[in-house]
């Protein structure tokens, strides 16, 4: 049998689509979906990292006072506002003292009274003390009976308990007039420190109960931070680590301090970690309290170790690990990690020993069949 004769129009068709078809097969496998993925790799090297833990958190005062009346009654003046500066011992504002003068002057009219009756209480007891001795001495000449001289003495008796009675009287009356006048000097209330006034709570004519804050002063040199840290990455984190505290409204960058200790109790419900910082010099001027501050708390180094760049590390099949390079193939390396640094390096623990070639980007995801091109640079990202 044979074969049909082509004719020329059908030869130059065929030499002409053949180019063509090889063409569409070089760019499809070169550029189109069949193309190796591009991806950028690095050399797995030893190096020591510096850790440092990141955390939030806000202006304090260490020492803060509340001051009140310590009985209930009636502010008659407060002298001070908010922001102002006070010395210890200066008088901030007083109570009404109400009817503590009249108590005052009651008491002291009790105890002239007091002192008068402890006058006569003497006399009596001195008359009778003499009448004592002299049927005494009678009783023994036996001019007077024995139950005469008994009655003399029975009477010593009772002026003496009189005696007694009226000087604890006068010490009652003493006392609770001192009770009062001690009451009446709270009336006053005073600057326990010199510090700077935050928050008043009440204007005069305001009654206030017993306990209740009129004005609140903290000690400026007693502020600190109280911040938060992922327990995840808190390990590590003690008292005396050098820190760096950037408050959000400061303009002139972050400010040194250190970490004064950290909280035995933990927030169980955020699972952080609290700590206190303190400011190695205090701002000027002071941030305002509950200013929110960025904290980077710098670790001590680690010993050299296997490291590489947070970015390469990938999750294939729950496990997370880095793509190897091996003879030009692509193999998957699960990794035990440590700790890592601010500029995103991680240690690696288990799983790369130093010198491997582990891909750091790629511009799709990568399975083990994968076909790749290493690169400098992906196409269409940031150089």
């Amino acid at each position: 049998m044979s074969l049909p004769r082509l004719s020329r129009r059908t030869l130059m068709l065929v030499a002409a689509i053949i180019p063509l078809a090889l063409l569409f097969a070089w760019v499809a496998v070169r550029s189109g979906p069949l193309a190796p993925i591009e991806v950028t790799t690095i050399s797995v090297a030893k190096r020591s990292i510096a850790p440092a833990l990141y955390g939030i958190g806000s202006v304090q005062a260490r020492y803060s006072y509340r001051i009140g009346p310590t009985y209930a009654g009636r502010l008659q003046r407060l002298d001070v506002h908010v922001g102002d500066a006070v010395k210890a011992g200066q008088v901030l504002g007083a109570m009404a003292p109400v009817d503590l003068d009249d108590r005052i002057g009651a008491q002291q009219a009790a105890i002239a009274s007091a002192q008068a009756a402890l006058q006569q209480a003497q006399a009596r007891q001195r008359y009778a003390q003499a009448q004592a001795q002299r049927y005494g001495q009678l009783a023994q000449q036996q001019l007077v009976s024995v139950e005469t001289a008994s009655a003399r003495r029975q009477e010593l008796d009772v002026a003496n308990a009189g005696l007694a009675a009226a000087r604890d009287d006068i010490r009652r009356l003493q006392a609770e007039r001192d009770a009062v006048q001690a009451q009446r000097g709270n009336l006053a209330l005073v600057a326990p420190v010199d510090g700077l006034v935050v928050a008043r709570n009440a204007d005069p004519g305001t009654t206030l109960v017993a306990g209740q804050a009129v004005v609140e002063v903290i000690d400026p040199s007693s502020l600190w931070i109280d911040a938060r840290f992922d327990q995840i990455a808190a390990g590590g984190l003690a008292g005396g680590l050098p820190a760096d505290i950037t408050l959000r409204s400061g303009p002139d960058g972050a400010h040194a301090g250190t970490v004064l200790r950290t909280e035995p109790v933990a927030d169980a419900v955020t699972e952080e970690t609290r700590a206190k910082l303190v400011f190695t010099t205090l701002p000027a001027p002071l941030p305002p309290l509950g200013e929110l501050a960025e904290v980077t708390v710098h670790l001590p180094a680690q010993a050299a170790m296997p490291a590489i760049p947070n970015a390469a590390i990938r999750t294939v099949g729950g496990q997370r690990g880095v793509w190897k390079l091996v003879n030009g193939a692509l193999e998957f390396a699960p990794l035990a990690l440590g700790r890592s640094d601010l500029d995103g390096n991680v240690q690696v623990r288990k799983g790369l020993a130093g010198g491997e070639q582990v891909v750091l980007y790629s511009e799709k995801a990568l399975t083990a069949n994968s076909r790749i091109h290493v690169v400098e640079r992906i196409r269409g990202t940031a150089p």
